[in-house]
């Protein structure tokens, strides 16, 4: 399988005005249009009705992420505003930073950090009838990201806590608009769990609890992994082609029973809802695949373009695969596998778990587009040209897609 790396983006442009980005969600998550594409044929429903697209042995895959309150405000008394935008945990798990009292280290990006000039900032704010002090220490570079030690004063609350209290929800920098009340739950998916993201798995936010009673009463089955979307996933390719791009590192987790409900549907309909589930599932099968390979692997990295030169090596079954993953489990004693990827899914990829998607509408020019076209094939130029002409609502408030190749 060759690497898609001559690829030109700007194949993947595509007219978007400004009036089409959706700034805020329908008042109902589950009303909001669907474009059907299956058997080579475009059709508009409305998500309520997706049940009725689905096979009732199909196994919908969702990523089970919470989107925390990332933006944090400090402001010196010069009067100059800094905003420390949290990342992730500085080499310590996601799960763990969230538990920690006191202090945690983050990686952050750092906005207005010219005028930060290394003294320590300090935020104080009431929680629950006491003064909370939060105090945020620069220590070095990283990239284009900094080392920040928070330190607060109330050894009762977590990480956690801190951000939930001292925090604002991170909204995508294409909405242009500044993060309400409202955005707090309509900017999570209902089946948020794990916190650890900075943007929110959008396929998911039009699911509600009636869409999966319809699920559940057709016998579509249901698995939760969990991706932690970083702030990457908005970065746009700037090079002429995309062999020149350097794809996001994700974290993920993935159970035990994960796997096994895998196996279970090894020859029937697997629908991830959302690219990062996506990402998900084909980073799955490929660290099986290296342990095909290599079978004392302590650690599940996936690289950007690591998969198409496994795919040279010949073709690992999905089942072998799964097997593999489990057998790696068993041998580390363990019952969940954390893990990263930086996969890139471009036209030319092979998809070996999913067969369709259901998703949003992606920005001009994205990797996420790329994703897309490398399941539907360049009929995603005539999808596209039928939301515009039909009043669809586009990106991460907007509507959805359901994509059957």
């Amino acid at each position: 399988m060759k690497a898609p790396k001559q690829i030109a983006i700007d194949d993947y442009d595509y007219p978007l005005p400004t009036e089409r980005i959706a700034k805020f969600p329908l008042k109902n998550r589950d009303e909001s249009k669907l474009l059907v594409y299956r058997e080579g044929v475009f059709e508009e429903s409305v998500f309520n009705h997706i049940v009725d697209y689905l096979n009732k042995d199909t196994l919908l895959v969702f990523n089970n992420t919470k989107v925390i309150h990332a933006r944090l405000f400090f402001r010196k008394e010069t009067g100059s505003q800094i905003e420390i935008f949290c990342l992730e945990p500085y080499q310590m798990a996601v799960s763990t930073a969230f538990e920690q009292r006191q202090r945690c280290t983050w990686m952050c990006f750092v906005g207005n950090n010219k005028k930060w000039k290394g003294t320590p900032l300090h935020r104080t704010i009431e929680v629950d009838g006491k003064e909370v002090t939060l105090s945020a220490n620069r220590k070095e570079a990283v990239a284009n990201a900094w080392i920040i030690d928070f330190e607060w004063n109330n050894s009762l609350m977590t990480f956690a806590d801190v951000i939930e209290h001292f925090g604002v929800i991170p909204l995508p920098p294409y909405l242009n608009r500044s993060a309400e009340d409202s955005d707090k739950e309509r900017y999570q998916t209902v089946y948020a769990e794990h916190e650890g993201s900075v943007a929110a798995p959008t396929a998911g936010l039009h699911f509600t609890q009636s869409v999966f009673d319809n699920l559940r009463n057709k016998g579509v089955d249901t698995e939760f992994v969990t991706l932690h979307v970083g702030a990457g996933t908005f970065k746009p390719v700037d090079s002429e082609t995309i062999g020149g791009h350097e794809m996001h590192v994700e974290k993920i987790e993935i159970s035990r029973s994960n796997v096994e409900h895998l196996l279970s549907h090894v020859g029937k309909p697997i629908i991830p809802v959302g690219t990062t589930s996506v990402r998900t599932l084909e980073s799955l099968y490929w660290f099986g695949v290296k342990l095909q390979y290599n079978p004392l692997l302590e650690e599940m990295h996936i690289l950007q373009w690591e998969p198409y030169e496994l795919a040279d090596k010949g073709d690992v079954p999905l089942e072998q695969s799964l097997q593999n993953v489990l057998a790696f489990m068993q041998r580390l004693g363990v019952d969940n596998l954390y893990g990263d990827t930086q996969l890139m899914i471009a036209p030319g990829y092979k998809y070996h778990v999913v067969s369709g998607i259901i998703t949003n509408f992606h920005q001009p020019k994205s990797t996420l587009l790329l994703l897309v076209s490398a399941l539907i094939g360049d009929v995603w130029k005539e999808g596209y040209n039928y939301a515009l002409s039909h009043d669809f609502r586009f990106l991460s408030y907007g509507d959805s897609c359901l994509f059957v190749p």
